[in-house]
């Protein structure tokens, strides 16, 4: 297993990255994720946070009526978001701070988005933790990522090219989250596999029934 980088790190990297990730995303988005963040952010409601909102390719599929926070720990990749709402006309609290300890107050958000953001996260499992604990009760969670593929071929190839993406940004090509979701306490409405199980799509519930 490939070494993982500490947040400051991750940061250094990322901050760097920031001037070319919407161009060279461009493309595997048409192919990968094609219509994944229009999915995602079409299901949110009332007070949304986008967790890894980065340079805020998300923000013109929200609908018009929702409450935007977003928070990344790339000082580098907020300023390109801010500036995509400013030439939206969206309005949007942008935050710089970590998924793995979120600065919100538990039951604070009606949705919380994550889209490609769990691969990069050193402990995912923490960050889905976290987006639990903001989310208020019939709150939903909302994921889209590369996972793990059931197909042995490609989860081989996977675990190579992991190698490679976690040493020059952190970012794992093999974890199947879902669990995780499950674990935390989150009822699973929809869950979808696409392009040979290598993305997935899934919507959550955290439970009325259940305390912040």
């Amino acid at each position: 297993m490939s070494k993982a980088l500490s947040v400051d790190r991750l940061r250094e990297k990322w901050d760097k990255y920031a001037p070319r990730y919407d161009r060279d995303i461009g493309f595997v988005e048409r192919v990968q994720f094609g219509g994944g963040r229009e999915w995602v952010c079409s299901q949110a409601h009332g007070d949304v946070l986008d967790v890894a909102v980065g340079t805020g390719l998300n923000l013109a599929f929200y609908p018009d009526a929702v409450r935007l926070t977003g928070i990344d720990f790339s000082p580098a990749m907020l300023e390109i978001a801010r500036t995509r709402a400013a030439e939206l006309g969206h309005e949007i609290d942008l935050r710089e701070g970590d998924a793995q300890a979120l600065p919100f107050p538990d039951a604070s958000f009606d949705t919380v988005v994550c889209t490609l953001g769990l691969c990069g996260f050193p402990d995912e499992r923490a960050a889905i933790t976290e987006m639990h604990r903001v989310l208020r009760p019939d709150g939903t969670l909302l994921l889209l990522d590369h996972v793990g593929s059931h197909h042995r071929l490609i989860r081989a190839g996977q675990w190579l090219l992991e190698k490679l993406t976690v040493r020059m940004l952190g970012d794992y090509q093999t974890r199947r989250p879902l669990p995780l979701v499950e674990e935390a306490g989150l009822i699973i409405q929809r869950q979808e596999r696409l392009k040979a199980g290598m993305v997935e799509r899934v919507a959550a519930v955290k439970p009325a029934t259940e305390g912040s």
